[in-house]
């Protein structure tokens, strides 16, 4: 698509990138953050104001109490932008984590018809050495060997 195309979006290249998605998040984040900083410095400043505007005939927590809802609010702004700049970072880990999955899924489906076709033909069993005969005498003792410390032969006793 060319830049000339009334159809074309600048976001377009940038969703079909995982890399460029996680750039432009970060940006985005940056930016967030900065704003976050600026609110942190109102809801400081506008806390002392209001908590030191006092109308006559006032108790001393009457201003405390008509600042709070304002606190509030402003203190929710900034929750739900740590809240957005939390999601903006999963988002561009899950875009990663798609495209890894989507470049794996080829793989995976080759080595399931793999193991499908290993169960539809199933290779013949080896048929297991015939064991020594009687007369012959093997000098590996495994734990098959002599049962007796007089059957030892060559072999010392602990």
């Amino acid at each position: 698509m060319s830049s000339n195309d009334p159809n074309h979006s600048p976001l377009r290249d940038v969703a079909q990138s995982p890399e460029a998605t996680a750039r432009y998040l970060a940006d985005v984040q940056r930016v967030l953050l900065d704003i976050g900083k600026n609110l942190e410095t109102l809801a400081i400043e506008t806390r002392v104001h209001l908590r030191e505007t006092h109308v006559e005939g006032d108790r001393w927590y009457h201003a405390r109490l008509r600042a709070m809802p304002v606190e509030k609010a402003l203190g929710n702004v900034l929750k739900n932008l740590n809240h957005l700049t939390a999601g903006l970072e999963k988002s561009a880990y899950k875009r990663r984590a798609h495209d890894e999955t989507v470049m794996n899924t080829a793989k995976g489906r080759k080595e399931k018809e793999l193991e499908r076709q290993r169960k539809r033909n199933p290779q013949p069993l080896q048929v297991a050495p015939n064991p020594p005969q009687q007369g012959a005498q093997s000098q590996n003792y495994g734990y098959g060997g002599p049962t007796s410390i007089y059957d030892l032969g060559k072999r010392e006793s602990a």
